[in-house]
């Protein structure tokens, strides 16, 4: 079988490193991929939003299925070309898609079919919102509504913060079109965790719950990133939490999306924010989290790609349940300096183990081969993860990797 993966990023390179672990897989092709996924996979030049040449690509090359890495071609409507030409795609259509490329739409959805979350209110003026705001208590939650890399959530603790931010988003457009509608929101307390599950529409499979680190410094500090890190899987999450979590929040949403005509196929990320009164859905995703997904695949022992073509072919419920390993693994994020603001490319990468033993793994982010040198090609750079026997064991053998890699300007949470 040929396989298709979209992306660039060390999501990415986790999906195909999995997928190459299946027997029925032959070759497989990233577009664009990086230096990392260059090694093990074949690097086609075409970008994540050029629907047209990815399909045709898939098409020439008698691609057996395509995995969709990133929000943007799936909120662009790629399920929905490559299901014209009748081409297998794991993700699922632009109108499923809505419920992470629109805020809005996700927060009215779980409004109407009752799935437990924060109040909200949503704004398209920015003078209403900053009036909403002079009656609000404190700390709130201002988001985009659209598409912003991970950075449209900003937790505001005073009235001059909201202005501030209302107008960066609105008037200043520091988000672009992303933040042409905002919502406000409750700000609530808890454990938070990433909760990934593949549905077909019917059946649900929940993958392991995880836990990312989202701002760029220790102790949760400085600015929302992509993601500075993840483990897996979360102590918290008990048995019982994650039958709470599956029947009160994943199921209903899956269904409540078959009520309104849309049958969900691919990922269905739900970040959770576990409370005194129980769970409660912060975001929904429509792919694999980043870096969740690095931390997770490690453990997963069932069949990687035989799992995507059952969700693709509406046989999930044969499937049967899933197979992981003992154990927990962690992944720290290594970034370039000065990200999630400006930062500089170019500079050489070195001590990069040729072949990480058993239970480590260096999934490349942004990284590119240039002559025959890899070098830092984007903020986030590389993730080291680790598996060990428990959370502090596997801790520590990614911190020992991480200290090993050398470039210029590294930048990581060591916490």
């Amino acid at each position: 079988m040929k396989v298709l993966v979209i992306g660039s990023g060390g999501r990415e390179h986790a999906l195909v490193w999995k997928l190459r672990g299946s027997r029925k897989v032959k070759r497989i092709f990233c577009a664009p991929g990086n230096g990392g996924i260059s090694q093990i996979a074949k690097c086609v030049n075409i970008k994540v939003d050029n629907i047209r040449a990815l399909a045709d690509f898939a098409v020439k090359n008698r691609i057996n299925l395509t995995v969709v890495g990133p929000e943007v071609p799936l909120a662009m409507g790629i399920v929905d070309e490559f299901r014209r030409r009748k081409l297998r795609i794991f993700g699922p259509d632009k109108t499923a898609a809505q419920i992470e490329s629109s805020k809005i739409f996700a927060k009215e959805f779980m409004r109407k079919y009752h799935i437990p979350t924060a109040p909200f209110k949503t704004f398209e003026i920015a003078a209403e919102a900053i009036g909403f705001c002079k009656a609000s208590q404190y700390p709130v939650v201002i988001k985009a509504d659209g598409l912003a890399a991970g950075k449209g959530a900003v937790v505001v603790r005073s009235y001059d913060d909201a202005v501030r931010t209302i107008e960066r988003i609105m008037i200043e457009r520091a988000l672009g079109d992303a933040g042409d509608k905002i919502l406000i929101e409750s700000f609530i307390e808890g454990q938070e965790m990433s909760i990934m599950a593949i549905t077909d529409g019917k059946t649900v499979r929940t993958l392991l719950p995880s836990q990312d680190h989202k701002q760029a410094y220790d102790g949760d500090r400085g600015p929302n990133t992509g993601g500075m890190g993840a483990y897996c899987p979360t102590a918290f999450a008990t048995p019982e939490v994650m039958t709470q979590i599956d029947e009160q929040i994943i199921m209903p949403t899956v269904h409540g999306l078959g009520q309104e005509g849309i049958t969900y196929k691919g990922i269905l990320y739900a970040g959770i924010m576990l409370t005194e009164s129980g769970p409660r859905v912060l975001e929904y995703n429509c792919r694999f989290g980043d870096p969740e997904t690095q931390a997770v695949l490690p453990l997963l022992k069932s069949d990687f790609f035989n799992l995507l073509m059952a969700t693709v072919n509406r046989e999930l419920a044969g499937f049967g349940s899933l197979s992981w390993r003992n154990g927990t693994s962690v992944c720290v994020t290594m970034a370039s300096k000065g990200y999630p603001g400006k930062y500089s490319t170019g500079t050489p990468i070195s001590n990069l183990p040729k072949k990480p033993d058993n239970g480590t793994y260096v999934f490349h982010a942004g990284t590119e081969v240039k002559g025959n040198r890899l070098v830092t090609a984007g903020g986030r750079v590389l993730g080291v993860t680790a598996i060990d026997k428990d959370l502090k064991a596997a801790r520590e053998r990614a911190y020992r990797l991480v200290n090993r890699v050398s470039y210029d300007g590294a930048m990581f949470r060591t916490d």
